[in-house]
């Protein structure tokens, strides 16, 4: 993968960069920490990994902690939904059956020429519409 690409990770990415237990989680560590590659996010991104977290280790302070973290991280590139935004997300979501969650993914991703990297092995990587983590290191 070019280093100049930016790389959209979606919110596993990052929740499986503070999970040993996740088989995602060396490269997406490498990822979340890789400051020579841009790295960008949707504003959806810190509520999905907060729930995530949340949900998973019952521990808002480590939510909290990761979602400051990923703001620093992609500071840069904080995407914002817009009317635009929402229309293309639909559209994708309705071809290839996703939520419109991940659809909001795949449509930054495209829009801004970006590789969407996630842990969505099912929906999004074997689908074609995103790599794996350990794919982007």
């Amino acid at each position: 993968m070019a280093a100049e690409r930016t790389l959209l990770l979606d919110a596993g990415v990052w929740i499986a960069s503070r999970d040993p237990e996740d088989r995602h989680q060396a490269a997406s560590l490498e990822l979340t920490f890789a400051t020579e590659q841009a790295a960008a996010m949707l504003d959806l991104t810190l509520y999905e990994v907060a729930n995530g977290v949340i949900r998973r280790w019952n521990d808002p302070r480590a939510a909290t902690r990761l979602c400051r973290s990923i703001e620093l991280r992609c500071k840069e590139n904080v995407i914002r939904v817009d009317s635009s935004l929402i229309e293309a997300t639909a559209e994708i979501a309705t071809d290839h059956d996703l939520t419109s969650y991940d659809a909001a993914y795949v449509a930054v991703a495209r829009r801004y020429d970006w590789q969407l990297v996630s842990t969505d092995i099912e929906d999004l990587v074997s689908r074609g519409l995103a790599i794996a983590p350990d794919r982007a290191v």
